[in-house]
C-alpha cells in the first residue's frame, strides 16, 4: 500500500480501522488473478485482493483497479465500511437498494389501482375532446 494512495486517505483509513478495532493480524490477505478485460496483463499479474476478517468472518474481494497496491487500499476500506455498518446495525447501501426495488415491484392496493385508472379515464376524456374526430362544428 504505497505510491498509488494519498497519505491523508491512508491515514483516514488507518484511523477508521483503529476505531473499529480492526487489526492487521486479524486479516487474511490473498492475491488472486483478476478476471475480465486486460489481456495478458490480467493473466499474469495477481492484482485482485481477497481479504477476510477472522473475528467477524466478513470477506471482501476487490479488483476495481489495475494496481495491486490500490486494490489493497480499496479492499481494506470496503471491509471497514462493512464492519462499521454491522457494528451500527444499519442497513448497507446494497440492502437499501434491494428494498427500494422490492417496494417498486410490490403490487398496488385496489384503492390505488382504482384511483390510477380513474385518472387515466379523465386524461383519455381530455384527449378525446382535443381530437379531430370530435369537433364543435357538428
Amino acid at each position: 500500500m504505497d505510491a498509488q494512495v494519498r497519505p491523508e486517505k491512508m491515514k483516514a483509513l488507518q484511523e477508521q480501522m483503529e476505531r473499529l478495532g480492526i487489526f492487521e493480524k486479524d486479516l487474511i490477505e490473498k492475491f488472486v488473478r483478476s478476471g475480465g478485460k486486460g489481456g495478458q496483463k490480467v493473466n499474469k499479474a495477481s492484482s485482485c485482493v481477497y481479504l477476510k476478517h477472522l473475528p467477524t468472518g466478513i470477506e471482501v474481494k476487490c479488483q476495481q483497479e489495475r494496481y495491486q497496491s490500490l486494490n489493497r487500499f480499496l479492499a481494506r476500506r470496503l471491509l471497514a465500511d462493512k464492519i462499521e455498518a454491522l457494528a451500527r446495525g444499519k442497513q448497507s447501501r446494497e440492502e437499501q437498494e434491494r428494498e427500494k426495488i422490492r417496494r417498486q415491484k410490490r403490487r398496488r392496493s385496489r384503492r390505488a389501482k382504482a384511483r390510477m385508472l380513474e385518472d387515466k379515464h379523465i386524461q383519455a376524456g381530455k384527449k378525446f375532446l382535443r381530437s379531430k374526430d370530435f369537433s364543435m362544428d357538428q
